[in-house]
């Protein structure tokens, strides 16, 4: 890993042992890329790849009369000098100019990472990272910008950011600040999101790139289920064994857009930020903005390879705390079992079977505090109903612990109702707009973060319930989108500051509460996956997949999610059956199948399962015990994608390959088929494993494949949906 800057040709090449980063200052004195890719050779000047020659209908720089912006790739692209792609960030200063011109000026090189003020990011020591910062100046708009770019010793991955300084003595505007830009010399890629909804999140999508633009966003407030801020441009004929492939993943959770533009000269632009839709910053003289963080990770060797790469950074050097690489504990839940309607004898009787089976951790949801027995009252009255906790959360926290298990409970504390005592205190606390009316989802409206002393109530009043009882974990929910987003509190220039205010007081209220309860495992929700991106993962380790706990649509949600997300991050659960979400029913066998290959717990009330599931419970819950952290934190690799056909598969394996857990289910019945076979990945090629007493060498696994006859009834016809099963493979 290094950094190497080369003065006489001012080009700049980061590299590790996988890939190189290499670009420079353009004859316009602004940065222009070069190459990103595998590892190469450095070399003192690679000005070759400059393009300096005329083409009809292109403009090129006065002083130049032969170097266009619109026929070489960019690092940070501006518009409106001769360039005509879609630009990077843009600026208005006092006299409504929207040109720029950044210059290089001084660069900085160091070990290790800076932070981001009141941002989500990647972390790390001064062993495991260096950092470069290059500094450009516009002096008729008298403004700086810093392009930090981090590069990891041990990952294939560039993490960037910007930061925009006004020095000059009249207020600019700042109305686009993307994070990021890629341009690539050719465009023969496809782009691959992950897309959905409530209760279908991330669902991959592939489609070619052609001339032309493609893009995701959100303008919800949230990252949203609906697109989700991670996307992959990959080579044509790469899957998650073999190829080329580059992925980009935004730490952040509020508004973004990402997008991939095709032009008619070949280049391919990729960008990624905070959607310009309805921003604008205002800067006055001396004042900064700093834009979140996305992380670029590169792969010559498939899928796969790319989403370990995020896994493992994202495990090691973004997620904080106790809970960093530390198991999860099995947890239940009360929500599909009681809803709202309980007491603390009900709960406690389900806490005490729960104990029976092995069970560590309780978790109370939706209904303890307020008012609260439907979803149209009491949010942001976070006082215990004593109707149903006599004793408040203090005594049925220490209730619970007394029967050997930790305790948790679910909040929403950026929601209100308009029938609650918050409300009618403060209604202008809730995000409204002058002289309109104001939406309404799950009957309730949002307050507003943006104003700190909103986020401070609200943290007061949190803190008063956590540190008066014992609590060792938080689901955090957040069940709408943000709609009338106005703030009474600014003027009209800033309105266009509230959504990223907004996000940046979740991030403060996270800080606060985590700073003072440090040991507590936050799990973020927000109706599930609505809010599932990397920079929540920095505050919460864990999220809560989907709403969804349907064991058949979780293959498909939880294998999207794998993509990008840690198996470690995946909140998925063994829910009640008929599914509360599909109806369907399926064996507790395959539903925790499924859900072994996440954080894992339960999301029913134990005691009304039959006496054989109850025993069945048990020993799932001995087995996550025992393979918990293989699972969570072993090396990940897609088998089979339920998108293809009715059959799934996926494998983790442990560093040292003696250790492999392989998940297999199928979604629909066989009838007059040959079952065949699943190739197995990862696993050390002359090492001995063994499968129930069986012995198998690793290449033949990986090559030939693990035979699925014997899992088939008469090994030819499966006469049941939904079946499937988990093996362990040790090696002699």
């Amino acid at each position: 890993m290094d950094i190497i800057w080369h003065s006489k040709s001012k080009q700049f090449h980061l590299y590790n042992d996988k890939i190189s980063y290499i670009m420079g200052v353009t004859p316009l004195g602004d940065l222009g890329s070069i190459y990103f890719g595998s590892l190469i050779h450095d070399k003192e000047d690679m000005s070759y790849v400059v393009n300096r020659f005329m083409l009809s209908n292109v403009v090129v720089d006065p002083d130049t009369e032969s170097y266009s912006m619109e026929l070489n790739r960019q690092e940070y692209p501006c518009f409106g000098t001769t360039d005509f792609g879609t630009q990077a960030y843009e600026v208005e200063i006092s006299n409504g100019s929207r040109v720029s011109s950044f210059v290089y000026r001084d660069h900085k090189i160091f070990k290790g990472k800076s932070a981001l003020k009141g941002l989500p990011a990647t972390y790390a020591d001064e062993d495991e990272a260096m950092t470069l910062e290059v500094c450009l100046d516009d002096e008729v708009a008298r403004m700086s910008l810093t392009l930090s770019y981090t590069i990891f010793d041990k990952y294939p991955v560039i993490a960037r950011h910007a930061v925009f300084t006004n020095n000059g003595p009249s207020e600019a505007k700042l109305t686009k600040a993307l994070s990021a830009c890629i341009d690539l010399p050719d465009q023969d890629y496809e782009w691959m999101q992950f897309s959905g909804a409530w209760a279908r999140e991330r669902i991959p999508e592939i489609k070619k790139l052609t001339s032309g633009s493609v893009s995701i966003e959100s303008k919800r407030g949230i990252s949203s289920a609906n697109q989700n801020p991670f996307v992959i441009v990959k080579r044509p004929g790469t899957d998650d064994f073999i190829g080329e492939a580059i992925g980009m993943s935004f730490v952040y959770s509020g508004n973004f857009v990402a997008q991939a533009e095709c032009d008619t000269f070949g280049r391919l632009r990729l960008l990624m930020g905070i959607n310009p839709d309805r921003f604008c910053w205002p800067l006055k003289q001396g004042e900064s903005f700093e834009t979140p963080e996305v992380v670029i990770a590169h792969t010559d060797e498939g899928l796969n390879n790319l989403s370990q790469t995020y896994h493992d950074l994202y495990n090691n050097n973004l997620i904080r705390g106790k809970w960093k690489n530390t198991p999860r504990p099995i947890l239940i839940n009360n929500w599909e079992a009681t809803f709202m309607d309980f007491d603390e004898k009900s709960i406690l009787k389900i806490a005490e079977k729960a104990r029976d089976a092995g069970v560590e951790l309780f978790v109370l949801d939706d209904g303890w505090f307020g008012a609260r027995n439907d979803d149209t009252a009491g949010l942001g009255d976070w006082v215990e109903n004593p109707d149903k906790l006599p004793q408040g959360m203090a005594g049925l926290s220490r209730k619970v612990n007394a029967l050997g298990m930790k305790f948790g409970f679910w909040i929403e504390p950026e929601m209100v109702n308009p029938d609650s005592n918050l409300y009618r205190r403060h209604p202008e606390w809730a995000l409204a707009t002058p002289g309109r009316k104001s939406s309404l989802g799950r009957h309730q409206l949002v307050l507003d973060f943006s104003r700190e002393e909103v986020v401070d109530y609200i943290y007061g009043m949190l803190k008063k319930v956590i540190e008066n009882a014992e609590i060792s974990y938080i689901k955090w929910d957040m069940n709408r989108s943000l709609t009338e987003v106005y703030n009474a509190n600014l003027p009209a220039i800033e309105q266009g500051t509230i959504y990223h205010r907004y996000i940046m007081g979740v991030y403060s209220l996270y800080e606060k509460l985590r700073k003072d309860f440090p040991e507590i495992l936050f799990e973020s929700c927000s109706s599930g996956g609505n809010r599932y991106d990397a920079g929540m993962l920095y505050y919460a380790p864990q999220a809560w997949c989907s709403d969804n706990t349907d064991a058949i649509d979780r293959i498909r949600i939880q294998y999207g999610t794998s993509f990008g997300y840690p198996i470690s991050s995946i909140g998925a659960h063994v829910s009640a059956v008929p599914n509360q979400q599909t109806g369907r029913s399926v064996s507790i066998s395959t539903r925790a199948d499924v859900a072994y290959f996440g954080t894992f717990g339960y999301e029913l009330d134990l005691n009304k399962i039959s006496n054989e599931e109850f025993e069945e419970v048990k020993k799932q819950i001995s087995f996550m015990k025992e393979h918990r952290e293989l699972i969570q934190f072993g090396t990940f690799y897609r088998l089979r994608s339920p998108f293809e056909k009715d059959e799934a598969s996926w494998i983790v394996v442990s560093k040292d390959k003696k250790k492999a857990i392989v998940g297999f289910y199928s979604m629909k019945s066989k009838v007059n088929q040959i079952p065949g076979f699943v190739k197995l990945a990862g696993l050390k090629e002359d090492y001995k494993y063994v499968i129930r007493d069986e012995e198998y060498y690793g290449d033949e696994l990986m090559n030939m494949g693990l035979t699925l006859g014997k899992y088939y009834i008469n090994s030819f016809i499966a006469r049941q949906e939904y079946v499937s099963f988990v093996e362990v493979l040790e090696a002699k």
